[in-house]
């Protein structure tokens, strides 16, 4: 029977081949028939504690064997998996597990005093399981424990929601993106040929599983029953242990990663025979650092573009088409899309197509589609048109061969180091503090990141505060990767006559020299 859902992904390994490993985690393997074992009981303890079919219960962790028996149990269940950013701050934590309805929530040991800090806030959880103990909320084991491994048995339908992960909003606020099983196995597991895996490559996680980079990508790996190598958090010198020792074939991993790993010590002595692929996205890579990466780790590179919308890549930049020294400039471009995408560049504003080589807003449908934002039906309007297209938000061209080449960002919002951030959700912290009388939060270049956050700054008349001043104010309201990584300070910011914020009159001094406005 072909594999229709994430719960027939473990269903499926678990019965054919039960003693494979599944996971490799912190020196731990966990065979299929282990994890289906393990997740039929934490089906059964989510069904007491009153979870049903598509409800959701939120996940707090980095990654670990918990995330995947979670997400399995809930499968079993045609329940939601919420896996929530770990990087965000308390208040942020619990705008989103409450925005979700999670009835269980399910925190790891490091996380623990954030939920502990807004505990009053969660007001529709009736459960909380807390990994490694607590000595109020039920230990994870003892949870698990109490069960017997029996699968439950729900089946999924196609259009069932299997995954919710959250975006940063435009007004501020998180939106939840309810991802469906047809939208994994209608269109993203296909890419599986051209990424190079199968029942026998090794696969590396290494991306955080809030993402669709992380998540995605590993139940991709899992679909075709193959080894998956669990990094619980980015850590290059670990990555360089890990691909010999375990004979690594396949990776996802963004630029940034790439090129700490190209400095890390001990990179020209690690023996990178076992890779077969490396796979990159969420900013462009510099000539000089994909040259050096090909050399130093022998194997193909391949660009893919997506967003969590679009359950993750929808165009692909062959490993043939990276040449620095014969095609330099398609290192620049996103590549095509896959046969199942459909991809328009359309005028936001006409909603008609812009010819060859014009500059307009990336549409795209395909089964990968996202069903639609979380109780948000006028967010989804917004994104989706009535025939199926959606609106990237992404501005690009395509070329003369179908190359596509993204060309700056028409929703207003910064990537930096992968991680999405929208300029208001800053802007409203900063805004509140009693020295600030206008501010306006821009991505500005950064080689290490791609983009850094740079707020700009207008003080009250007779006003003083200093850049600590304001990252200190906006520290514990804002996730670290969010904070302001310089200040400037101005006597007045440029806006319409309506009064919208120019944003790209502010972002211009600081992009100029650079060819691209998309990192």
């Amino acid at each position: 029977m072909p594999i229709t859902s994430i719960a027939g992904i473990i269903r499926t390994h678990g019965a054919d081949r039960p003693g494979a490993t599944a996971l490799e985690v912190e020196g731990r393997s966990v065979s299929f028939a282990e994890l289906d074992e393990r997740s039929n009981r934490l089906a059964q303890a989510f069904a007491a504690a009153g979870v049903g079919a598509e409800d959701r219960v939120a996940f707090l962790d980095k990654n670990g064997a918990e995330y995947f028996e979670v997400t399995f149990a809930l499968a079993k269940l045609n329940a939601v998996t919420v896996a929530v950013n770990w990087r965000l701050a308390a208040p942020e934590i619990a705008q989103i597990v409450e925005d979700a309805t999670a009835k269980v929530l399910v925190v790891g040991p490091e996380f623990v005093p954030h939920v502990e800090a807004v505990e009053d806030r969660l007001g529709l959880v009736s459960t909380i399981v807390a990994v490694g103990g607590h000595d109020r909320w039920v230990d994870y084991e003892t949870f698990l424990a109490a069960h017997d491994p029996l699968d439950p048995g729900a089946e999924a339908g196609p259009e069932d929601v299997a995954f919710q992960l959250y975006t940063s909003g435009t007004t501020g606020l998180p939106k939840g993106v309810m991802l469906t099983n047809h939208n994994f196995f209608g269109g993203a597991i296909e890419v599986s040929e051209s990424w190079g895996i199968s029942a026998d490559s090794v696969n590396l996680a290494a991306m955080p599983m809030f993402h669709i980079a992380g998540s995605g990508w590993s139940m991709v790996g899992l679909y075709h029953g193959c080894r998956l190598v669990v990094l619980r958090d980015i850590d290059p010198a670990a990555i360089l242990r890990l691909i010999p020792e375990h004979g690594i074939t396949n990776a996802f991993l963004v630029p940034a990663v790439i090129q700490f790993l190209l400095l890390t010590p001990g990179v020209d002595r690690t023996d990178f025979s076992s890779l077969h692929t490396i796979a990159y996205g969420a900013s462009p890579i510099t000539e000089s650092t994909l040259a050096r990466a090909v050399e130093v780790f022998g194997c193909r590179f391949i660009q893919l573009y997506g967003l969590t919308e679009t359950t993750g890549a929808i165009t692909q930049l062959d490993a043939e088409d990276h040449d620095p020294a014969g095609r330099p400039h398609l290192l620049r471009s996103c590549g095509k899309p896959y046969p199942w995408v459909e991809m328009r560049v359309v005028d936001p504003d006409s909603g008609t197509d812009v010819d060859e080589g014009g500059v307009g807003e990336l549409w795209t449908r395909s089964p990968q589609n996202m069903k639609g934002y979380w109780a948000n039906e006028e967010a989804t309007r917004a994104a989706i048109t009535p025939d199926g297209w959606f609106r990237t938000g992404d501005s690009g061209y395509r070329d003369a061969d179908g190359y596509y080449y993204l060309h700056d960002r028409i929703k207003d919002m910064i990537v930096s180091g992968g991680e999405t951030i929208y300029p208001i959700e800053v802007e409203n912290v900063l805004a509140r503090h009693p020295a600030v009388a206008d501010v306006a939060v821009v991505g500005v270049p950064d080689e290490r990141w791609g983009e850094a956050v740079k707020a700009v700054v207008v003080l009250r008349d007779g006003a003083v505060a200093t850049e600590a001043d304001l990252v200190g104010f906006a520290r514990g309201q804002l996730a670290g990767f969010k904070l302001p990584k310089s200040v400037d300070f101005t006597d007045v910011l440029p806006r319409n006559p309506s009064g919208k914020l120019l944003k790209r009159e502010i972002r211009a001094p600081y992009w100029e020299g650079v060819d691209r406005q998309v990192h």
